[in-house]
């Protein structure tokens, strides 16, 4: 080999070397092409959210009032707003209020629509309609509901006190008018607009199952219950977990279905956090009191979220 070739060899390792393309420079283009895909994604997180919650925090601690709006003077009146709304005595009735209707929801929601899901996972003629059928409820908007179930439950001249005074059992139980009934009522209302969607998906859930294990257990000669406990439940236990999250966050909230109902009474016995929330803002104009209730909303959401997830977490582990 000449000395002019190996010099030429020699030159191409060099200009190969010098070419070859850094790792780190590798790994930052990546690293920029990912936040480049989430970048959006956080935006939209901080200004639609991320902003309004720490402006509600904020307002929580001033003396918030119509004229703020246009002077733009909103003091800050330290721990005031929050002093002043625990020691009503209508925020204490509207937390148990929240509970009770929050507990009594989900309860009513899982059990019918789980029930409901079981039943649809086989197959029989019309099951597809009828599943269908189910899905309205949860189609029609919150108010409307609200508006339509109004009509059915009034006491003088609602359906459903007219069906039960044709078959001879009273039909005049103030369904909405009575402190007793009204809670119950607006539960049970919520019940009927929540099931189609613990149904629909639980019924997903149940898609997903391997069919083989149902037929091992028939095989052993396990019961339907046992069948449904050791195998059905467990395999479910990640979509409870969605269904039972999701629907408190939507229950726990609840405003305009109470409003469309009862209007928060009769003398406050529908009063929950969320309608709290809106009498305190947009009726009484108190508005940092209003963030306060808001706040308090938002804090019970987030530790139900966190101690469920991190139990269920534990479980799984």
């Amino acid at each position: 080999m000449t000395t002019s070739t190996v010099t030429a060899v020699a030159s191409a390792e060099t200009s190969g070397e010098a070419a070859a393309p850094d790792p780190g420079r590798q790994r930052l283009r990546r690293r920029l092409a990912q936040w480049g895909f989430v970048a959006p994604a956080v935006v939209f997180m901080l200004l639609f959210f991320g902003y309004p919650l720490v402006r509600n925090i904020v307002m929580s601690f001033q003396h918030y009032t119509p004229k703020t709006f246009f002077t733009g003077e909103a003091p800050f009146n330290g721990t005031d707003n929050w002093a002043s709304v625990f020691q009503d005595v209508l925020f204490g009735k509207a937390l148990w209020h929240t509970l009770v209707f929050t507990v009594g929801s989900l309860l009513g929601q899982f059990c019918i629509g789980l029930a409901l899901a079981v039943f649809f996972n086989r197959r029989f003629p019309l099951n597809g309609v009828l599943r269908s059928l189910i899905l309205l409820p949860w189609l029609v908007p919150m108010v409307v509901s609200g508006i339509v179930w109004r009509r059915i439950l009034d006491q003088d001249t609602g359906v459903l006190n007219t069906f039960l005074d044709t078959l001879g059992l009273g039909g005049q139980t103030p369904w909405l008018t009575s402190p007793d009934m009204a809670l119950l009522s607006v539960i049970l209302v919520n019940i009927w607009i929540g099931i189609p969607f613990n149904m629909v998906i639980l019924y997903g859930g149940l898609q997903e199952i391997p069919k083989e294990l149902y037929e091992a257990s028939a095989l052993d000669g396990a019961s339907a219950w046992r069948t449904f406990r050791s195998i059905t439940l467990p395999m479910l236990k990640p979509v409870i977990t969605v269904v039972l999250v999701l629907g408190f966050m939507s229950t726990v909230k609840i405003l305009d279905l109470i409003l469309a109902l009862t209007d928060g009474g009769p003398a406050d016995a529908t009063q929950t956090l969320g309608t709290l929330t809106y009498q305190n803002s947009f009726v009484e104009l108190d508005f940092g009191a209003g963030a306060v209730v808001g706040n308090v909303l938002i804090i019970v959401s987030a530790v139900f979220a966190v101690f469920y997830l991190r139990a269920n977490r534990t479980e799984g582990k």
